[in-house]
């Protein structure tokens, strides 16, 4: 058996080209801030999760897109997916304490200040995917 736990995320910007963080309410990364997103239950498919997920932390509904990236840490078997908001009403819910959109001036702030889980910053920056304004 695979000791690797599947998970997804949901990288999203608003219409000011703001992204979507959810501050972490559970280990592993308890307080601190990330992209919005969970394990894959079994028979779910990687959209499936991703539009549960975000709709679990954030209150929003998504629709997912494409593949943005991959990453492993520890155990987890991280996937990353673009996506839009197609509904909902952002509010912090299930694993988050909070979630809020981002400018690119906050996000190098909270990175700055060790605020962001680790090596998210630089990710996203490889992944072409920080907040645009």
């Amino acid at each position: 058996m695979d000791p690797r736990v599947r998970c997804v995320g949901g990288i999203v910007f608003d219409d000011q080209g703001r992204l979507l963080l959810i501050q972490r309410g559970h280990e592993p990364d308890k307080g601190l801030w990330s992209i919005p997103g969970g394990r894959v239950e079994k028979d779910e498919t990687d959209s499936a999760a991703v539009v549960r997920e975000l709709r679990e932390e954030t209150g929003l509904d998504v629709r997912p897109h494409t593949l943005v990236g991959t990453g492993v840490r520890g155990v987890y078997d991280i996937h990353d997916y673009s996506c839009t908001v197609i509904g909902g009403t952002l509010t912090a819910g299930d694993d988050a304490d909070d979630a809020r959109w981002v400018d690119s001036a906050e996000l190098v702030a909270m990175d700055a200040s060790g605020q962001l889980a680790e090596l998210l910053f630089v990710t996203l920056r490889d992944w072409g995917a920080l907040p645009r304004t």
